[in-house]
């Protein structure tokens, strides 16, 4: 599949002297380890005002994000359909399948964009506007059909930004800042819906306030960035290839074969991210049943066990992403993350206890920073065609997450219906330990790796 180049492409086959010599694919992987191994290292350093600047956006952009999901719509589907709460699964599932589809072709869109203003800033502000717009059609809709057409948009417009806001990293970060720098916007991402919670619980009777707040702060917040971080104008950028639509449809793959450290790394996110949806889809009724108590009942036990999560997932993040490149390691992190993870999961699978309840959650919570944070950094290290696709492969990236997202709870639900009898309900332990074996084989694929350390 031939790929588009702007005017700094990577050299041609011709600058590698050992590709005549050797098959199309194996001089292809040839040339995606030596980029690899380059990947940023000629990348000034940001500085310190740049970090905050981006770690500020990303808050912003994820507590308009996940403030809807964590409590904005169920308030909302409530009010407009109260014996139907149902419904709120379906608009949460229309609104991934909107961010699967137009991910990538914003992320194709973003890397051909040509103004004096760069190509991610535009997207920022557009994706940020959308967003806005259909935050106000939520708190404002009367009816459920509404709600779920505004989710949909909102969905759009802000993974746009989230994803721009990545792909800024690829084009900016230098090798031995990434693992902070993910560590610091990973906790941005971890904290912004503790506060979604708090806007939640303050405002939960004023459903436009509920919905309009969290876009605020994402407009401030993310226009802070745009005004005040210079982009290079993209107008010279030139391409080989015109952007039709069996060139986009195509670039919604990629062939593993050419870019084997970026395909072994998404298909180890995928495994962990499918553990991690496999444990986290009935924490309730899994507490509830753990302890004896009414699932109504629980709720107060869970947010306990969630404060104390936080603070693992928080530390993991921070504490892994700077030593991370400290040490300029990326893959021992990876596997740590996944193993404290699979622990985490194993010893809840069995706790009889509330004491070991929220240590095994505390666990697997520490695993889920170290990973996502350093994994982040793996992926700016790994990831193929920078100059020209780095949009494209960033929203492909979400795939391995997003997928997940869609088939962990059906297959969640199939696990828990194995050896089911009258002595067991539901087959939780079963559940947790498929968790952990899928979290640790994530860590271990990452292994595979071969341009990082």
């Amino acid at each position: 599949m031939s790929e588009s180049h702007t005017h700094n492409s990577p050299p041609p086959s011709s600058a590698f002297p050992l590709a005549g010599a050797l098959s199309e694919v194996e001089a292809e992987e040839l040339k995606a380890a030596l980029g690899a191994d380059n990947a940023g290292k000629d990348l000034p350093r940001v500085s310190g005002r740049w970090i905050l600047l981006l770690v500020l956006a990303v808050f912003g952009a994820y507590i308009a994000f996940v403030t809807p999901i964590a409590i904005s719509l169920a308030i909302r589907v409530k009010d407009l359909a109260p014996d139907n709460e149902e419904y709120l699964g379906f608009i949460l599932g229309a609104g991934s399948v909107a961010a699967l589809i137009f991910g990538p072709l914003g992320g194709q869109l973003s890397d051909r964009t040509r103004t004096r203003w760069g190509r991610r800033r535009p997207w920022l502000i557009g994706g940020t506007l959308l967003g806005l717009v259909a935050l106000a059609i939520m708190g404002t809709a009367p009816s459920i059909l509404i709600l779920g057409i505004g989710w949909v948009v909102a969905q759009i417009g802000f993974s746009q930004v989230l994803n721009n806001l990545t792909t800024i990293q690829a084009d900016k970060l230098p090798e031995f800042q990434r693992g902070k720098v993910a560590g610091l916007t990973g906790f941005a991402s971890m904290a912004a819906p503790v506060f979604g919670a708090i806007i939640g619980g303050t405002l939960a009777s004023q459903s436009l306030l509920l919905f309009l707040i969290p876009g605020a702060i994402a407009l401030v917040l993310v226009m802070l960035f745009v005004i005040l971080v210079h982009e290079d104008d993209s107008r010279g950028n030139t391409f080989d290839q015109p952007l039709t639509v069996k060139t986009v449809v195509s670039k919604y793959l990629f062939n593993p074969r050419r870019h084997p450290d970026f395909s072994w790394n998404w298909l180890g996110r995928f495994l962990f991210y499918f553990g991690l949806t496999l444990n986290t889809t009935y924490t309730a009724f899994f507490f509830a049943s753990r302890l004896g108590l009414p699932v109504t009942e629980v709720g107060g036990i869970v947010a306990i066990v969630g404060l104390v999560g936080i603070v693992g997932t928080m530390g993991g993040a921070l504490g892994s992403g700077f030593i991370s490149d400290k040490l300029q390691r990326r893959k021992p992190f990876v596997l740590a993350g996944g193993a404290l993870f699979a622990l985490g999961a194993v010893i809840m699978a069995f706790a009889p206890d509330m004491p070991l309840l929220i240590a095994g959650s505390f666990l697997t919570n520490l695993g889920i920073g170290i990973f996502s944070a350093v994994d982040q950094a793996l992926l700016l290290d790994v990831l193929p065609e920078r100059e020209t696709d780095a949009g494209r492969f960033v929203s492909i990236t979400q795939f391995a997450t997003t997928i997940p997202q869609a088939l962990a709870p059906i297959v969640a639900s199939l696990i828990l219906a194995i050896g089911t009898s009258a002595v067991m309900e539901k087959n939780y332990p079963l559940l947790y330990i498929a968790g952990a074996v899928l979290t640790i084989l994530g860590g271990l694929v990452i292994l595979r790796v071969k341009a990082v350390r």
